[in-house]
């Protein structure tokens, strides 16, 4: 047989099961094909052809919902580039180990730079340039969800929870003297599994636990600072950006495994069990030694917070981790991941106002 010339393939014209031997060739812009008794014309683009591939028969549609089934690949292959030469240059990289590698290596390199730089830039980007309604409503919602989940009605006394208020209040009066702080809702809770903890929400909603309300107990000005370093958060839309990264992460996850639906779904645990990055960590922190400093109060306050924090985690190593295990999954606090306690201690404890940012 000619390389350009006709080609003895089987035919299933859609309605048999069985197939009929036919002779195919190309003429112009038609596919011809002699069933024996008639000549049947196709338009060559109105033909799915398929593509070259290293194994596997090669099966081709019809417009009229007949198909070609040829088993001998590299026949197939031999007829259809005498014919029509010219083929997609897609084809030939899928042919090609060199361009497999290359593509793979693309595609590394692609993944790695979105996770390093463009799921962080975008995250912010995205984060706020949201209007506050949107991130008020997406805060509610969170915060619905971890009461469900981790959260109990606190058991502090409404007087004390209504001091903390105040106290936190003529705080941010003094703070922000021209009233432009940024819209805040503080409530207390009881939560077993998340300790000693606090964290902010999208919207402005503050949550301290009463484990970290009895932590600071005696120490009124630390349980400011840490309300004073949430609030900076807020401002800075931190939790925000971590929500919005959570949703591109899992978009590049279902890119990877096909299916992020479950990740999604870890969302609101994420907003309140993970660290925020080093830089929007001690930024709030800066943000809360310079509150507590225009409100009076020393900043060292909080390294007293953070040298009790170290005694915790000094006391759940000593426990040991059957005794976590007894009580589920140890969630890490949140304020207190990065950077470590060390770096925060010395931090408050050498701050001045000259080297407030």
């Amino acid at each position: 047989m000619p390389p350009g010339g006709p080609i003895v393939t089987r035919w299933f014209d859609g309605q048999s099961p069985r197939a009929r031997t036919v002779r195919l060739r190309i003429e112009g812009a038609e596919l011809l094909m002699h069933t024996g008794d008639e000549v049947r014309h196709y338009p060559l683009k109105e033909v799915r052809w398929p593509e070259r591939r290293s194994h596997g028969q090669r099966q081709t549609d019809l417009p009229d919902g007949g198909m070609i089934q040829h088993a001998d690949a590299a026949e197939w292959d031999t007829w259809w580039q005498a014919n029509h030469p010219y083929e997609s240059p897609v084809v030939g990289w899928m042919q090609s180990w060199r361009a497999t590698l290359v593509a793979m290596a693309g595609t590394v390199v692609f993944l790695a730079a979105a996770w390093v730089w463009g799921v962080p830039w975008l995250s912010q980007t995205v984060a706020h340039a949201l209007p506050d309604a949107l991130e008020a409503r997406i805060g509610q919602q969170s915060m619905q969800q971890l009461d469900r989940l981790f959260l109990k009605p606190s058991k502090l006394p409404e007087a004390r929870q209504a001091e903390l208020r105040k106290r936190f209040e003529t705080v941010v009066e003094r703070a922000y003297p021209a009233g432009d702080a940024p819209p805040w809702q503080l409530s207390f809770h009881a939560s077993k599994i998340l300790g000693a903890n606090a964290f902010a929400l999208p919207g402005g909603y503050i949550v301290m636990t009463d484990a970290l309300v009895d932590l600071l107990k005696d120490q009124p000005d630390a349980i400011v600072g840490v309300l004073a370093h949430e609030l900076a958060h807020v401002q800075h839309r931190d939790g925000m950006d971590m929500m919005v990264r959570a949703s591109l992460v899992s978009a590049l996850v279902g890119v990877v495994l096909g299916d992020a639906s479950g990740f999604i779904a870890t969302v609101p645990a994420t907003l309140a069990t993970q660290s925020y990055s080093r830089d929007a960590e001690r930024r709030a922190d800066a943000h809360a030694a310079s509150m507590l400093h225009a409100a009076g109060l020393s900043p060292s306050a909080m390294a007293v917070f953070f040298e009790r924090m170290q005694e915790e985690d000094r006391g759940d190593d000593e426990k040991g981790k059957a005794d976590k295990d007894k009580e589920g999954v140890a969630l890490p606090i949140a304020i207190s991941s990065h950077p470590d306690h060390g770096e925060r201690i010395r931090f408050f404890r050498e701050w001045a106002p000259d080297v407030a940012q």
